[in-house]
């Protein structure tokens, strides 16, 4: 009999166990007598020897034995260890397995790795276009150098956000062959923009959302000037409001400007705070910040970090459009 494993899923709790599948309906029936059930019940929790098994179930011993050599021989439970016992050998028994189960050879479906443990199909549906049918990743997470770069000449301080963006994307996302993480220099100077990115990090410190700006539906302010540009924060053409708080910061999904068949992701602050801020809301309070995507191509919402606790670091977010 082949051994599978059984997934129990309980509010926020998972736990799984191996099952063992009968692929001969006479094996099964060998299971499913009464006293037989009784009996492998009983050495799913301990391993026993028959004549301990007779004494507790009050049945005699031949019995007993009749029913331990059909579910050996089904493949149910196995001798594990031989003791003398009074001048003979006693064998302990012990099932296979803690579960049993008929499998019809019909039914199956590709799944994405752990994604039916945990996560809500909404957040899935937003980033269905970075995972590959087997449900690894499929794109780059683009971060921005730290060393000074750009017209801007800066270092970024929030690549390192996008740390905590993997481990949740770990929960329904298997690992890519290919290193995932890369540099905003590293892939414009690879010509790699052909591919789906998620882009951490503002225009000021990354490259890649620097150039996506202009075709984001909520965009940043950067006026050109004789020192190179003005950063002015974020702005917001549908309500005309102006967000220059460091907290602030945008996610954004459209499709990529440099190959229509793929997606551009945008989690980017005015400051490194607001960059963490997004962070949180995609990760944390996705539900909040996700309640108007209806899937598509093409979503935007400006997001405000707050620090509740009083610690001195953002923990909690609000959604002003």
């Amino acid at each position: 009999m082949d051994k599978k494993l059984l997934l129990y899923e309980k509010g926020k709790t998972h736990r799984v166990k191996e099952i063992v599948i009968a692929e001969d309906p006479q094996k099964l029936k060998m299971i499913l007598n009464r006293l037989s059930w009784k009996i492998l019940v009983m050495l799913s929790e301990k391993e026993m020897y028959p004549m301990e098994i007779s004494k507790e179930l009050g049945v005699h011993e031949q019995r007993v034995y009749y029913h331990v050599r059909k579910l050996a021989k089904a493949g149910a439970i196995k001798v594990v260890r031989e003791e003398e016992r009074k001048g003979a050998v006693a064998k302990y028994y012990k099932a296979v397995s803690s579960a049993f189960g008929i499998e019809l050879p019909q039914g199956y479906r590709t799944i994405q790795k752990r994604s039916f443990l945990s996560m809500d199909e909404g957040i899935q549906e937003f980033f269905k276009e970075f995972l590959r049918e087997d449900g690894a990743f499929e794109g780059k997470i683009v971060v921005g150098s730290p060393t000074p770069h750009g017209p801007f000449k800066t270092s970024a301080r929030d690549g390192h956000y996008a740390s905590y963006l993997t481990f949740f994307l770990g929960q329904f996302a298997r690992i890519p062959d290919e290193f995932a993480i890369k540099l905003d220099v590293d892939v414009k100077a690879e010509k790699e923009e052909k591919n789906n990115l998620i882009l951490v990090g503002g225009p000021g410190t990354n490259l890649l959302t620097q150039e996506a700006n202009e075709y984001l539906p909520i965009r940043f302010s950067m006026q050109p000037s004789e020192q190179g540009f003005l950063f002015g924060g974020l702005m917001s053409e549908t309500t005309s409001t102006v967000y220059t708080a460091d907290s602030i910061g945008l996610i954004a999904k459209i499709v990529n400007p440099w190959d229509d068949t793929k997606q551009v992701m945008v989690l980017a602050g005015n400051k490194a705070v607001g960059t963490k801020a997004c962070v949180l809301a995609l990760t944390k309070f996705w539900k909040k910040t996700l309640k108007n995507y209806s899937g598509g191509d093409t979503f935007a919402t400006v997001i405000q970090g707050f620090d509740l606790d009083g610690d001195g670091k953002v923990d909690s977010i609000e959604v002003l459009e």
